[in-house]
């Protein structure tokens, strides 16, 4: 009788694993396309992501499809921009750092997907104007809302290059009716 209930114990225990792993795999696993939103809801793709489970968390390999960016030299810098009724510029992060996720913490992806805006009619990089997409799991889904954050601070390298530099203090809050691409997909 006893081996009945070590059973039943072993069975419920990989229930509840493959349970709990469910959200996790569904949003930090395989092949997934990355959107910009606009706010009417309209999703401009910008590249594609794949996750690959490690022990904790994911590794992850980014894509940013230039082909829908526009070459701009700004500031004696040459970059990639979206057009609309603003420009979006994408900038790397231009240190090396792991490429790693978990559930709680999608920093080092938000750190990939830095962004710049500026209106057309002003002149060169305004650097002050960073994009920094602050990301959560959502079921099978990473949605990230866009956050202000001055890019002068990458200008040199983290004391500590483990850690991603633009934390919480660094960041503050948008009116996301003034930005053109205010929200993030990832699915």
């Amino acid at each position: 009788m006893a081996w009945i209930v070590n059973l039943q114990r072993v069975a419920m225990t990989l229930l509840l694993l493959s349970l709990s792993l469910t959200s996790f795999a569904d949003a930090l696993v395989g092949k997934k396309q990355i959107s910009l939103v606009d706010k009417k809801g309209v999703e401009v793709v910008v590249g594609d992501i794949t996750f690959y489970p490690q022990a904790e968390g994911s590794r992850y390999e980014l894509h940013i499809n230039h082909d829908k960016f526009k070459d701009y030299f700004l500031s004696m810098k040459e970059m990639k921009c979206l057009e609309g009724p603003e420009l979006w510029c994408h900038l790397a992060y231009p240190y090396p750092q792991p490429h790693e996720v978990s559930n709680d913490d999608l920093s080092w992806l938000s750190h990939d997907l830095l962004f710049m805006f500026k209106k057309r009619e002003d002149f060169g990089a305004n650097f002050w104007n960073g994009i920094y997409y602050h990301m959560q799991v959502d079921g099978d889904l990473i949605r990230g809302e866009a956050q202000a954050v001055d890019l002068n601070l990458l200008a040199s390298p983290p004391d500590d290059l483990t850690v991603p530099p633009l934390g919480e203090p660094e960041r503050d809050e948008i009116d996301h009716n003034k930005r053109w691409l205010p929200q993030l997909i990832i699915r």
